[in-house]
C-alpha cells in the first residue's frame, strides 16, 4: 500500500483538538485539586483522601494521555519528512507507530473519563443522601 505525504497529514486537525480537550481536562483537574486543598486547609481533610486519591491517578492518566498524544503529532511529523525524503517503508512504519501512540492516547482518555464519571456519580450519591 502506498501513502501519499497528505495522508499522515489529515491526522493533524484530529490531534491538535485532542490536545486541546486534553489540557482542558488537566486545567480542570488543576482546579479541582486547589479547591480540595483549600477546602483541607479550612475543614480538615479526613473525608477527603478518597478525592485526593481519585484525583492523583487522574493526572497521571492525564499526563499520559497528553504524553501519547504530543508523541504521536511528532512521529505524524517524522512521517511526513520521511515521504518527503521518499523513504517510503520508513515513513510508513512511522505513520503506523503514530497511530499506535493515538490509540494509547484515546485508550487512557476513555479510562481517565470512566475514573471522572464514577468520581461525579459517589459525589451525587452523597448529595442525594444529604437531600433525604
Amino acid at each position: 500500500m502506498e501513502i501519499e505525504i497528505s495522508t499522515p497529514a489529515l491526522l493533524f486537525p484530529a490531534i491538535s483538538l485532542l490536545l486541546l480537550a486534553y489540557t482542558n481536562r488537566f486545567l480542570t483537574t488543576g482546579q479541582l485539586i486547589r479547591s480540595i486543598s483549600h477546602q483541607a486547609r479550612e475543614h480538615g481533610g479526613q473525608e477527603l483522601a478518597g478525592q485526593i486519591e481519585n484525583l492523583k491517578k487522574r493526572l497521571e492518566l492525564t499526563k499520559w494521555m497528553q504524553f501519547f498524544g504530543v508523541v504521536s503529532i511528532l512521529l505524524c511529523t517524522m512521517s511526513m519528512f520521511s515521504l518527503f525524503l521518499e523513504f517510503h517503508n520508513f515513513g510508513k512504519a512511522i505513520f503506523g507507530l503514530s497511530l499506535v501512540t493515538m490509540c494509547l492516547s484515546l485508550f487512557i482518555s476513555l479510562w481517565e473519563v470512566y475514573i471522572s464519571s464514577n468520581a461525579l456519580n459517589l459525589e451525587l450519591k452523597d448529595l442525594y443522601e444529604k437531600c433525604k
